[in-house]
């Protein structure tokens, strides 16, 4: 065993992380603007004149300074996996007050872009009910465009689809507007805007809208569930609105049973690839397959929603990223849409 390897593994072990060693690399302080896949830089003098073994060195280092960072971060953001919107109730109806705003968003330490938020947050925060519930989403634009909210995948009736000029007028700033419906088909779906959606979309107007439900026998059993927001475009390779190192990982026990729900609110297909364990694909946009089907990368296109499940069969760090090697990887490491399933 190397001298890094050896080093690396003894980090995983005092993180509390895994006794294997990370099976992804990182992008260094030097990754390029988020907005962009990373292109080469151009080079200082002293970069130029450095020999191959000691280019080959530095890039080492910077990759492994990533998963340090990483690894040390785990953990310190749950809000990266679950940010849920506790409704008010009235009456029979559980509301839920939704504000958007132009304002920043930290994508990576340091690396600050200006965006458009639903609670000042991105993604915005998950909304989930039961089927069968009354909802009421009560919409504020603080923005300076107009806007809407689509509530993407729901079977809901057609005055409150939010579109505008279709179904609605727009939302102008300053002024309120309600979307009131019972929550029927359950699953993975989402909420976002519909207007000017290319921008206000990619740039944060984007939130997991959850119909569970009343019946969860028709739905295999599972210990944990994780929502998965893949983005791109103005925010950036994104997953829930941070870029590696700045994700987090799963973290699970072996044996443990994991539901992943992937959402995809951007522009671009990325196919989902877990390292080492497989992933039960049993439900496409909320609807439950009849057949179950296995997979080790998983193509998810721009509005589409899959839920897979994952069992923690294999002890260690194991790479999770979009396949898509330049919405993930350059020669600074792993960047953008990278994350690690940790099995203790």
């Amino acid at each position: 065993m190397n001298a890094t390897l050896s080093s690396r593994r003894n980090f995983l072990k005092m993180a509390g992380a895994a006794s294997l060693g990370l099976g992804a690399a990182a992008c260094n302080a030097n990754t390029p603007s988020p907005t962009a896949a990373p292109t080469a830089a151009p080079q200082t003098q002293a970069e130029a004149t450095r020999s191959p073994e000691q280019a080959m060195a530095d890039m080492d280092a910077g990759h492994e300074a990533a998963v340090k960072k990483f690894v040390a971060n785990a953990g310190k953001n749950p809000l990266f996996w679950k940010n849920t919107l506790e409704p008010q109730m009235d009456g029979d109806v559980k509301v839920f007050e939704v504000t958007c705003s132009d304002t920043e968003w930290e994508v990576a330490e340091g690396t600050k872009i200006p965006v458009m938020a639903y609670n000042n947050v991105v993604p915005g925060p998950e909304i989930r009910v039961t089927e069968g519930d009354r909802v009421r989403l009560v919409l504020t634009n603080q923005m300076k465009q107009s806007t809407a909210v689509h509530f993407h995948g729901c079977i809901l009736p057609n005055e409150v689809d939010g579109v505008p000029f279709i179904t609605q007028p727009v939302v102008k700033t300053g002024q309120t507007f309600a979307y009131e419906f019972t929550a029927k088909n359950p699953g993975s779906h989402m909420y976002h805007s519909h207007h000017n959606a290319a921008e206000q979309v990619t740039k944060g107007l984007l939130a997991p809208f959850i119909i569970q439900p009343k019946d969860k026998s028709h739905d295999p059993a599972y210990d944990s569930d994780y929502t998965l927001i893949i983005n791109d475009s103005a925010l950036g390779m994104t997953f829930n609105g941070k870029s590696f190192p700045d994700t987090q990982p799963i973290i699970a026990k072996v044996g443990e049973r994991i539901r992943v729900r992937y959402m995809n609110e951007g522009l671009m297909i990325h196919p989902m690839h877990l390292h080492g364990i497989e992933q039960v694909v049993f439900a496409k946009d909320g609807w439950n397959y009849k057949d179950p089907w296995t997979c080790d990368t998983l193509n998810v296109a721009p509005g589409e929603r899959y839920d897979v499940l994952i069992t923690a069969h294999s002890p260690g760090v194991w790479a999770f990223h979009c396949h898509i090697l330049t919405h993930a990887e350059s020669a600074h490491g792993m960047f953008g849409m990278v994350t690690a399933l940790i099995v203790k």
